[in-house]
C-alpha cells in the first residue's frame, strides 16, 4: 500500500503546523515537520540564498523518510507541514531567485491533495523566520498563483481552528475515496 501525501501550504503564521498535527491525530497518519523551522532554530537565523536548495532537499528527505515509515507501519496518510514549492516561493520573494521552481513544481505533483491555508488568522511572531503580515500577504498571492497555474488539486482552508480541521478532514476523506 502506497500512502498518500497530503501537503499543507500557506504563508507564515497560517496554522500549517497546528493543522498538520491535528489531522495526523484526528484521521491517523504521520506528520512531517517543516525543515525550515529546525534550520532557523539551529542556526539562529534565516537561510541565505545559497542555502535554499539545501532547505528544499531536506524537506524532501523528511517527506521520503516519513513515506518509508508509513509504508512500514501501514499508515495510509502522510501530512506534510509545507512543501518544496514554498521554498521556491520564498526564494523568489526574498532573493529574487526563481531557479528552484522547476524542481519544486515537479515535486509538488507527488501530493494527492494540497490544503492551502488562508491568511485569515492573526499573525503572531514566534521566532527568527517571521517576516510580518505584509510579507505574508505577498507570499500568499504567490502560492495561489502557483497552485492555479500548475493546476494542482487544492482546497482553501480558512476560519477558526475547528472550521479549518473540519474542512481539511472532509477534503482528506474525499481524496482517499
Amino acid at each position: 500500500m502506497q500512502p498518500l501525501l497530503i501537503c499543507l501550504i500557506g504563508a507564515e503564521c497560517t496554522g500549517k503546523t497546528s493543522l498538520a498535527q491535528a489531522l495526523a491525530s484526528q484521521v491517523g497518519g504521520l506528520w512531517v515537520p517543516e525543515y525550515l523551522r529546525a534550520f532557523c532554530e539551529q542556526r539562529g537565523r534565516t537561510p541565505q540564498r545559497q542555502e535554499q536548495l539545501h532547505i528544499l532537499q531536506e524537506q524532501l528527505r523528511l517527506e521520503d523518510a516519513a513515506m518509508a515509515t508509513a509504508r512500514e507501519h501501514k499508515h495510509s496518510l502522510v501530512f506534510c507541514d509545507t512543501a518544496p514549492l514554498l521554498t521556491a516561493i520564498y526564494s523568489e520573494q526574498v532573493f529574487g531567485d526563481d531557479s528552484l521552481y522547476p524542481q519544486a513544481r515537479a515535486l509538488h505533483a507527488r501530493y494527492a491533495l494540497t490544503l492551502h491555508l488562508q491568511p485569515d488568522i492573526q499573525w503572531v511572531a514566534d521566532g527568527v523566520q517571521r517576516d510580518g503580515a505584509d510579507a505574508r500577504q505577498r507570499v500568499h498571492a504567490l502560492i495561489e498563483r502557483e497552485l492555479v497555474a500548475c493546476d494542482f488539486p487544492f482546497v482553501r482552508i480558512s476560519g477558526s481552528a475547528e472550521q479549518r480541521l473540519a474542512v481539511a478532514c472532509d477534503a482528506v476523506a474525499c481524496a482517499t475515496r
